[in-house]
């Protein structure tokens, strides 16, 4: 069920006002005459309880009906007082929780930590997954990237961004970009968060320069990235297969000859002769896994 934000604030004042209203005796709100709060109290309590609004000739609306039923009004004696009390309680709490579940839907990222937005992030990735099958359709998935990336673009320029394990996450999701400029901005927050003791980034900085330099069309140097030879969109769990099968694997260009293995592992990445293993898994259907990384890394 949904409120608008005017019959939010309409029970929350009808609660406000029986909170601060002053006690009285046993008795006495029947004997009372109805204030012109009580009467509109009556009005809007009538609709949340479904009270009857029985009319004398002549009479029209629930105003009218309050006058008519003095002894029936069940909000002005002590035993229904008491019960109107605890209702508006719980159906406070309720129209609040309501009214935030919305706005936490309509912006998703909002007010999330730069680790929850890693987190999120690997949950939408097909890598890694039983066959590669991605849990959103990849237009969800771009949607979903961008709006983090400005999120964490946003905390950057704050300084918001210190730690090597944030810089290490903020650092993938730019990785998971969508231009040269993305990634070239996720390879110096990995290199950052290298100098800040996350040793784990260090596997992400060799990855995130080979992306770059294949973003503009050079080879790559560390023989971190694989990609089918022809380009494909990961499939969700409803279609039949998933991103690694059926699929032609290949991670050329790359330059063999730049960098020796010791230099690769200093980086976390695997030597040239684990890379080609890899890359007949992949072809295989399947993901290598902790075979991506150089023995004893992690990233």
């Amino acid at each position: 069920m949904s409120f608008r934000q005017s019959e939010i604030e309409e029970r929350i004042s009808l609660c406000e006002y029986w909170k601060k209203r002053p006690s009285q005796k046993r008795g006495s709100f029947d004997s009372a005459a109805p204030s012109q709060d009580d009467k509109s109290l009556f009005v809007g309590w009538s609709a949340i309880l479904g009270l009857p609004k029985k009319r004398r000739p002549g009479a029209s609306g629930a105003q009218k009906g309050f006058n008519n039923l003095p002894m029936r009004l069940t909000l002005r004696n002590s035993s229904r007082f008491l019960f109107a009390i605890n209702l508006c309680l719980l159906s406070q709490g309720y129209f609040i929780a309501a009214q935030t579940s919305t706005a936490e839907h309509s912006k998703p990222e909002a007010g999330k930590s730069i680790h929850q937005m890693f987190l999120d992030d690997q949950d939408d990735t097909p890598a890694g997954k039983p066959g590669g099958i991605a849990p959103i359709s990849q237009a969800e998935i771009k949607v979903r990237g961008e709006q983090r990336r400005r999120l964490v673009y946003a905390m950057l320029a704050k300084g918001e961004v210190q730690t090597g394990e944030d810089l290490h996450d903020a650092a993938l999701l730019f990785q998971h970009g969508e231009s040269a400029d993305d990634y070239l901005l996720a390879h110096i927050l990995a290199v950052e968060a290298v100098i800040k003791g996350n040793d784990k980034s260090k596997f992400l900085a060799a990855a995130t320069l080979d992306r770059y330099l294949q973003s503009v069309s050079k080879p790559q140097v560390f023989g971190t990235q694989y990609a089918p030879t022809i380009p494909v969109q990961p499939v969700t769990a409803a279609g039949n297969v998933g991103v690694f099968k059926g699929r032609t694997w290949t991670h050329m260009p790359i330059d063999e000859h730049l960098l020796p293995d010791a230099v690769r592992h200093d980086y976390c990445v695997p030597d040239l002769e684990q890379q080609k293993r890899n890359l007949a898994t992949l072809n295989a259907g399947s993901y290598p896994g902790d075979a991506m990384v150089a023995p004893g890394c992690k990233r």
